[in-house]
């Protein structure tokens, strides 16, 4: 019913920074981006790497396939635990890869694919409902998957389910119980049920009413007003 796929070694090369600060956005314009390397036993150390390259290695990685991060001469296993975007051209803007020991187990969220036909969908007009999009896994770094491959084929009734003790995967064990549903299949809602829905109020507008007498705007700066974000680390 499942696999699971997992990538071939990818490799990142890096290099050490001393830029730090508002600085490295000059380095940004250059097609380098700001990175940090930490992890058990590993003094934090900053690090920068042609953006292009991380943007390809991250498409085949995401944040559970080993990537070995080469600086100085020196390959340490990392996993890319956190990246931070432009918040409108979605560039990525800084990284932080943690240094794993290929000794010892860790946990990640891996990504779920759906494949194949539901009869229940296909030949019933059944409404499929996935209830996850990726699923959590522990394992040896260099064994953990980079997707998990679910076959929803077996979902042929109504109220048919995939639940997590019918997902395997190789070498890793997933985090959770084993009636915990990743997919079924609902019946679909008739015309009168939809039409129900629909002539339902989903607003109690006296509460909304009551809800905006209590609120007070926040001036800009007043005591107890929210605080900007912080910039990403450097």
């Amino acid at each position: 019913m499942t696999k699971h796929t997992t990538a071939t070694k990818l490799e990142l090369e890096a290099t050490t920074r001393e830029v730090v600060g508002s600085a490295v956005r000059n380095l940004r314009s250059t097609g380098v981006m700001p990175a940090v390397l930490y992890g058990k036993g590993q003094e934090a150390m900053n690090l920068q790497v042609p953006l292009k390259e991380f943007d390809g290695i991250f498409r085949k990685a995401g944040e559970s396939t080993l990537v070995y991060l080469n600086v100085g001469g020196k390959s340490y296993p990392t996993i890319i635990k956190d990246v931070a975007r432009d918040a409108l051209s979605g560039s990525a803007l800084h990284a932080d890869f943690y240094k794993v020991s290929l000794t010892e187990k860790i946990k990640a969220m891996v990504p779920v694919v759906f494949v194949g036909e539901s009869p229940a969908v296909k030949e019933l007009k059944g409404i499929f409902v996935r209830n996850v999009n990726e699923l959590e896994v522990e394992a040896l770094p260099q064994n953990l998957p980079h997707e998990i491959t679910v076959d929803i084929s077996s979902l042929k009734s109504f109220g048919d389910q995939i639940t997590l003790g019918d997902v395997k995967v190789n070498d890793a064990v997933l985090v959770g119980g084993a009636d915990e549903i990743v997919a079924t299949v609902q019946e679909p809602k008739s015309e009168a049920e939809l039409e129900a829905e629909l002539a339902a109020p989903t607003t109690d507008v006296s509460a909304v009413e009551e809800i905006k007498k209590e609120e007070k705007p926040t001036e800009e700066g007043e005591e107890g007003a929210e605080a900007a974000p912080a910039e990403a680390k450097e």
